[in-house]
Parts: C-alpha cells; structure tokens; sequence
C-alpha cells in the first residue's frame, strides 16, 4: 500500500489533535492542584481546557486514564534520572548494579511525596493509599497508584535495553519488575514510618529502606533467614 501523502491541512490537523491533548493533560494538573485531587468532572476539565466534551473523550476513554498521563508525566522526571544514570554508569558494570545505582541516584521522594498530597485531599491518608496494617485502601486510588507504578516499570525495562541492546528481553522484565514491585514495597514501608512527608529524615529512611531491597534483591532471597519462632 502506497504511503500516505502528507498536505498541509493533514499537518495542521495533527498539531491541533496534539495542542488539544496537551491542553487537556494540563489543565487536568492543574484541576489537581486547584481542587486538591484528582475528583473532577469531564465538564470542569473540558472548561479548563478550552473544548469540548467530546473532544476530551476523542483523546481518552475516561478520566482515569487522564489522571494516569498526568501521573505518567510526573514520573516522567525519575525516568530520565534513571536513563542518565545509566548513561553514565562505567562500562564492564554489571546490568543490575548499574539499574540499582541509577535508582538509588534518582529522586523518587518528590513524586510519591505529591501523590500522597494529591490522594490526602480526598481523605485517603498515606496508610489508606498503600494498604498499610489495618487501613483498607481507596479502591480507585489503589488501582491508580498500581498502574502508574507498572507503567513507570515498563518503561525503566525499555529504557534499560536500550543501554543493554544485547541483553535478554525477558531477563530484563524480570530485573526491572523485581526492582520495581521492591521499589513500591519500600514506598509502603516508608510511608507508614513517614507518614508519606518529604523531609531530611523522611529521605535518610528512603535510603535506608532502598538500600535493604536492592541488597535482598542482590544476594537473592535464598540467603534469607529462616522464621524459627514459635506462636
């Protein structure tokens, strides 16, 4: 099949389909930090984004996945970390000990930070958030916060071949993946010690709490102690 000729008016229906969609993403950040959430409606979202329902719905299914671009974005910023740091790792590093460092240089404290401040505005606290103890998560928020942190691993492990052309795909799924769901075990740990704030000793536990899942990850679970208390 020939390929398509491109025209003028096809380029400028492409930029306004792409000014359109940067317009809804932006303007549902920043419902978030007007309304202190992500509870908005497709009505209030198209009016802060100059058009119209049905152009909302021609770019998403639902606001969901709005909120989830918007989230996308914001870990976009400890994606670029991470592909830096692997830039510049030194050659003949090991795979994991060069994602384990790319990780520990990256700033994940900021993002969790404000997705904690977004979710607190609806009354759902950092223990609600990350299903800590007894404190049931907000379904929604749950499913949300899971997603992101998914996407953001599939894009680590693209990210991560592309510096390891010649590593095993499948291989690098399983790294990244380990790393990744550690990575949100951490974050639940954190934040109940925490209580999801950025501060200088907030970070000094992230540290901590980091170092011990790459260093489990690393040496590998069978190294583990077994439980030998008795109930």
């Amino acid at each position: 099949m020939a390929e398509q000729r491109r025209t003028p008016a096809t380029d400028r229906r492409e930029a306004l389909k792409a000014r359109h969609r940067r317009a809804i993403v932006d303007a549902a950040a920043e419902l978030m930090t007007e309304i202190g959430g992500t509870d908005f409606t497709v009505d209030q979202l198209a009016a802060q984004a100059d058009v119209s329902r049905r152009t909302v719905f021609n770019h998403f299914k639902t606001l969901d996945d709005i909120t989830l671009e918007v989230f996308r974005e914001m870990l976009g910023a400890v994606l670029d970390n991470v592909d830096a740091n692997l830039a510049s790792a030194g050659e003949g590093t090991l795979m994991f000990d060069r994602l384990a460092a790319a990780l520990r240089a990256t700033d994940l404290v900021t993002p969790i930070a404000e997705f904690t401040r977004i979710f607190e505005s609806e009354g759902c606290g950092p223990a609600q958030i990350f299903d800590l103890g007894d404190h049931r998560p907000n379904p929604r928020q749950a499913v949300l916060f899971e997603r992101a942190i998914s996407d953001l691993g599939g894009r680590i492990a693209a990210t991560t071949l592309h510096h390891h052309p010649s590593a095993d795909p499948f291989e690098v799924d399983l790294m990244c993946g380990a790393l990744v769901g550690g990575s949100l075990a951490v974050v639940r740990r954190w934040a109940l010690a925490t209580g999801g704030t950025d501060t200088a000793e907030s970070r000094r536990v992230w540290t901590e709490l980091l170092d011990r899942m790459i260093g489990t990850y690393r040496t590998g679970f069978g190294a583990l102690g077994s439980d030998t208390s008795t109930s």
